[in-house]
């Protein structure tokens, strides 16, 4: 392609959310094993420039940035045709951009529904149709990034939990309907980084007590179950792999 700054061998990844937390982490890590990355981001567009800095100064024209509001369907298909337009391939799909906030019953919205269910369910759903043709090409993969608490409700998360519910059977849908040139995935992170905006420290201990490793996760463990999915699962698709330090098990 006249654009293209791939040379048709490197592998690409489209990372979405990927200026910061997990979604840089994961981006970090799968581009020192070889991979070239597709950083997008929406409000987190300083992080991604700097991210992109980063990842470049390692590796020439190895990364880019993408700006893009997910919940604006009709332009997925667009972005995706400018990416592989600079890139000729793509091979890994990480839907991990989300929106998570409390919802109670008596104070929801139907804007925070719309929300909430378009950033986590309905964004996967058409970036991964728009990017169907290409992953076919390449024998890509799909990873959508879930939650423990898409099978046991979080108190007060009732449309988050049932959008993460959803993005989990997504998940299976799209590895059967995929397959055999596609596979897909699911990461659901248990107690990873506590939310920006804080928490107790009751809820923090409670929630230690709920773990039977009594410790949270970092992000190197969802990169390293993405980096696992990529390159050394063939024979993996539609399954759904908690990293929770065993808190699903029961609590």
């Amino acid at each position: 392609m006249k654009n293209s700054i791939n040379n048709n061998k490197t592998k690409w990844a489209f990372i979405t959310g990927a200026g910061r937390r997990i979604g840089a982490s994961v981006a970090r890590h799968i581009h020192a094993s070889g991979i070239n990355i597709v950083i997008h981001s929406n409000s987190s567009e300083k992080d991604a420039k700097k991210l992109e800095s980063e990842l470049n100064g390692i590796r020439k024209q190895s990364s880019f940035r993408v700006k893009a509001d997910l919940r604006n369907v009709e332009q997925l298909e667009g972005i995706i045709e400018n990416v592989l337009a600079k890139t000729g391939r793509l091979d890994v799909l990480l839907n991990n951009a989300s929106t998570f906030y409390p919802t109670p019953l008596e104070k929801v919205t139907e804007e925070e529904f719309d929300d909430l269910f378009d950033i986590n369910v309905k964004a996967p759903l058409f970036l991964s149709k728009a990017v169907s043709s290409c992953l076919k090409e390449t024998n890509g993969i799909i990873i959508n990034i879930v939650d423990i608490h898409s099978r046991r409700p979080l108190k007060n998360h009732p449309v988050y939990g049932s959008a993460k519910a959803a993005l989990e059977m997504l998940t299976r849908s799209l590895a059967k309907d995929l397959a055999p040139e596609i596979r897909v995935n699911g990461i659901s992170p248990g107690a990873i980084l506590w939310p920006e905006d804080g928490i107790s420290k009751e809820i923090e201990k409670n929630i230690l007590r709920q773990i039977p490793l009594k410790r949270t996760g970092t992000p190197i463990d969802i990169a390293q179950a993405v980096l696992f999915l990529i390159k050394d699962a063939p024979y993996i698709t539609g399954q759904i792999i908690s990293i929770d330090g065993g808190r699903s098990i029961g609590w």
